[in-house]
């Protein structure tokens, strides 16, 4: 099947930090990824939307170098490997720490300045001098000094996620790549991070690239959408990709869009002989493309029928009213 293009206003490439060029997957003997392109231009902040299976965690490790592409290059600021050179920060989707592991927050901060920062090498040691000026700066910047003696072990969901920001930032990237950092996060920590990130976007002029199933709590902010479907991408602005035709094509079956109160609803079109997954709030899963409309993106059912039970056409369930969930 033919990928519905997506018409987006064209930069001069010349401003893109990062380019994704004909990028294939293949793990396992499946395809993960197919042809995947999409760019992203400085300051700009773009979610990665997708389903669970869709590849937004293997697409970020191919940009961060951690896994080979079987197809197409990934350049960053115009060179290849640029993960190695200080252009990329990371923000991986958790991160577990004992409560009891004595690693206070300036104290990880600062590994990303003279250690090892997550998914990336060890960079070259760096002079002692100002580097607890440039802790604090940074710790200051994410809104995160009050707790920076603090155990990373014994902080919040939010606090842990404003550490890590700061921890991935604080070696001045390029590119600031977040895998799901909105998960298991309450509805005010998540407008908080979100808020947070745009603010970084715009001050500092990092180009932003999180991956979330949700695109409804990103749309005050997102400039772009890179929405990945069953190994493909489209990308563009919000209202070039995210139409009807377009997402059809992804899923390979027919998929309505509903903008109804400032949120946009992505609705499986034929339940016939859909089976309704086992995540609460996801929508049909197709026989075809193998996926569904990312969670959280789908008409709300004030009555929803029971898991396992079979869904009519055009239904879907909504993990619940807007505001119900992050």
């Amino acid at each position: 099947m033919t990928m519905t293009p997506v018409t987006s206003t064209r930069r001069d490439s010349a401003t893109d930090v990062l380019a994704v060029e004909g990028l294939g997957v293949r793990l396992g003997g499946r395809d993960i990824l197919t042809d995947v392109r999409f760019t992203i231009g400085a300051g700009e902040f773009v979610g990665l939307i997708g389903s669970n299976g869709a590849g937004k965690t293997t697409l970020l490790r191919v940009i961060l170098g951690l896994t080979a592409p079987t197809a197409g290059t990934v350049s960053i600021c115009g060179e290849r490997h640029a993960a190695r050179k200080g252009l990329v920060g990371y923000v991986p989707q958790k991160i577990q720490l004992d409560p009891d592991m004595p690693v206070r927050a300036r104290d990880l901060v600062g590994l990303g300045l003279d250690g090892h920062k997550f998914g990336l090498p060890l960079r070259l040691p760096r002079s002692a001098r100002g580097r607890r000026r440039q802790v604090d700066e940074m710790l200051r910047a994410v809104d995160a000094a009050r707790f920076a003696d603090e155990r990373v072990g014994n902080l919040s969901g939010g606090e842990q996620q404003r550490v890590m920001i700061a921890h991935a930032l604080i070696s001045s990237p390029r590119l600031l790549l977040l895998d799901e950092p909105l998960a298991n996060l309450d509805i005010s920590s998540a407008q908080e991070i979100i808020a947070l990130l745009a603010k970084i976007s715009s001050q500092r002029g990092v180009c932003v690239l999180i991956s979330a199933h949700e695109m409804n709590p990103l749309l005050p902010v997102m400039d772009r959408i890179v929405y990945l479907a069953g190994g493909r991408a489209a990308s563009g602005t919000t209202s070039e990709v995210v139409r009807s035709e377009v997402l059809s094509g992804l899923y390979g079956h027919h998929v309505d869009v509903i903008r109804v109160h400032g949120r946009i609803l992505v609705v499986a079109g034929s339940g016939d002989g859909l089976d309704i997954p086992a995540e609460a709030g996801a929508a049909a899963c197709s026989p075809t493309s193998g996926q569904s409309p990312a969670a959280g993106e789908s008409i709300a059912a004030d009555n929803p029928p029971p898991l396992g039970e079979q869904l009519s056409h055009g239904q879907s369930l909504n993990h619940g009213q807007p505001g119900d969930q992050p």
